[in-house]
């Protein structure tokens, strides 16, 4: 299943906001550095959604604020 995600790094206060059925804003506290965003994101995903970590891997927009993962049932 894909999702599309935009993230929201260096907020005061984590969470996850659901637009729609496969979008969310997710809000998180660490900075877009050495790619402890894309993790945190991923983790925050992961706990919302109820799913193992790795079971979440960024398809698309590494480098970028609006990405694309993919969750693997």
């Amino acid at each position: 299943m894909l999702v599309k995600i935009k993230v929201f790094p260096g907020s005061k206060k984590p969470e996850i906001i659901r637009k729609k059925n496969d979008s969310f804003d997710v809000k998180i506290k660490e900075k877009a550095r050495e790619g402890m965003a894309n993790k945190a994101a991923i983790s925050a995903m992961a706990s919302f959604l109820k799913v193992p970590g790795g079971k979440i891997r960024i398809i698309k927009g590494f480098r970028l604020r609006n990405k694309i993962i993919e969750i693997i049932k």
